[in-house]
């Protein structure tokens, strides 16, 4: 992807913070000589090296996938910036915050395997819930889907929120998003704005 210098994001930390916090992502292969993209949620390693998820069986994607390179693209929090928000003449743009991570894939057809990240992945989203619910299904479920395995080898950032204007400028932003709803988009660069200090 194209990263202006200004945008990039290089900290590991707030790379694996922000694949954790979006982790529903974009796995885009090569099936039939095309590009094709499955949307599902990934976990992500403790050191970022290895993504897990699972397609449905009855998904072609993975039947071509094993030992592919992939791409997965992770979208945050994005929204359009009026040149009108800004003191000094602009243009109007999009602030986003994105990542794409590289790896060589494998399909997990192994049960335990796959229990363990449905699992995962169920302990993840339930745990925001007072009462959480607990995996409870028949495993031969598990039987039609496959797992998918990301070795990671390459992980691009880029959080464009506004760092080539002025202070006063990324403030004015910052309330006009507040202030039609966007707090999101307006939260991350207030994080940002601190995170920079």
């Amino acid at each position: 992807m194209y990263i202006p210098k200004h945008f990039e994001v290089t900290d590991k930390n707030k790379v694996l913070s922000f694949l954790r916090k979006n982790a529903f992502g974009q796995l885009t292969s090569i099936l039939d000589g095309k590009l094709f993209a499955s949307h599902i949620p990934f976990l992500t390693s403790t050191d970022g090296s290895i993504l897990l998820g699972h397609l449905a069986k009855s998904n072609p994607q993975w039947g071509s996938i094993e030992n592919q390179e992939v791409l997965i693209t992770f979208q945050g929090s994005h929204d359009y910036i009026s040149p009108s928000w800004y003191s000094s003449p602009g243009v109007p743009t999009w602030s986003y915050q994105t990542v794409h991570v590289y790896g060589n894939c494998t399909v997990i057809h192994d049960l335990k395997e796959l229990k363990n990240i449905v699992d995962e992945l169920t302990s993840t989203y339930e745990s925001q819930f007072y009462q959480p619910w607990i995996p409870q299904y028949d495993e031969r479920m598990l039987r039609g889907i496959v797992g998918i395995k990301v070795q990671v080898t390459e992980i691009q950032c880029q959080f464009k929120l506004n760092q080539n204007c002025s202070e006063a400028d990324r403030k004015e932003v910052i309330n006009q998003l507040d202030a039609k709803g966007s707090v999101s988009l307006a939260s991350a660069m207030k994080e940002n704005e601190f995170n920079e200090e």
